[in-house]
């Protein structure tokens, strides 16, 4: 099929900024050009992209599958402009999904020297869950993302590289909880209240089974989306907050709270999609690890 490849750019932009008033102000064309282009790329496709009212623009569900596909190939082609630009320092974008712990306590260093080494290449962060960082990856909308394993989404069409192994630990304040006795079971731990992250992330489905197979209901007195705010809570004696181990520091008033029962270990791994293009500078940051 013969489709200009500056349709599927006008499409891009109506379709990540859902205004074909702002497509055309980014595109410096016309607004009836705009239009225009979309209704040639519906015809020739055969399937509307666009639901339009008076008030908003909205993609249907081809258009979503098209932007799928269509992301991914402009921003490589991008990259592909950078590159060949005329020196041969390394530019271009490199698109990282991850969570907000996974960024502050483990990549932020390899974002430094990255950065230090490819001043030129624009570093995209997108925070996500772990679960989420895979649906980032799957859209093609990142380049690689740093995850959490075990992860229930994964599939067998991505290639995983282990960075790290990890544990979780429990950790309280001594003065806001006196324990009768130390180390103390995961029982004995469900007396006192649970903070951990929402039922949406690795971390709950990881601990939900651990508890499981000791025949223990795990009901969290709170559940959020930062594990720095649970450390928080847990700080002013809110309760018992749940954190990878690698969150700790030895002058803080948390103190990790022995347990009879060891927690599996897990890992972080570092993933990319079998099925998509690595960019040049997706594949640099890859050779830190």
């Amino acid at each position: 099929m013969d489709i200009n490849l500056e349709l599927y750019k006008v499409f891009y932009y109506v379709a990540t900024t859902l205004s074909f008033s702002e497509a055309s102000r980014q595109l410096f064309i016309s607004q009836s050009a705009v239009s225009q282009s979309i209704k040639t790329l519906e015809k020739k496709l055969g399937h509307t992209l666009f639901i339009r009212s008076t008030k908003k623009v909205l993609l249907t569900p081809e258009g979503e599958l098209l932007l799928e596909h269509v992301k991914p190939a402009l921003l490589m082609l991008d990259e592909g402009e950078a590159l060949l630009s005329g020196d041969n320092m390394l530019k271009g974008q490199l698109r990282i999904g991850a969570s907000d712990t996974i960024c502050r306590y483990f990549l932020i260093e390899y974002f430094r020297r990255f950065h230090q080494s490819y001043p030129d290449v624009r570093i995209k962060v997108t925070n996500s869950t772990s679960i989420g960082c895979v649906e980032l990856l799957e859209k093609g909308q990142v380049n690689l993302i740093v995850c959490n394993s075990p992860n229930s989404r994964l599939g067998n069409h991505m290639k995983v590289k282990v960075l790290k192994d990890f544990h979780d630990v429990f950790v309280g304040d001594p003065d806001c909880f006196a324990f009768k006795h130390l180390p103390c079971s995961l029982k004995e731990l469900l007396e006192y209240p649970i903070l951990m992250l929402s039922s949406k992330s690795t971390t709950s489905e990881y601990l939900y089974h651990t508890f499981a197979v000791h025949d223990l209901k795990l009901l969290p007195e709170v559940e959020l989306n930062s594990n720095d705010l649970l450390m928080d809570l847990a700080r002013i004696g809110l309760g018992i907050a749940c954190v990878p181990d690698y969150m700790l520091d030895p002058e803080d008033s948390l103190k990790p709270i022995p347990l009879t029962e060891q927690l599996p270990s897990r890992q972080l791994i570092l993933v990319q999609h079998d099925n998509l293009p690595v960019s040049q500078a997706a594949e640099r940051f890859l050779e830190m690890f």
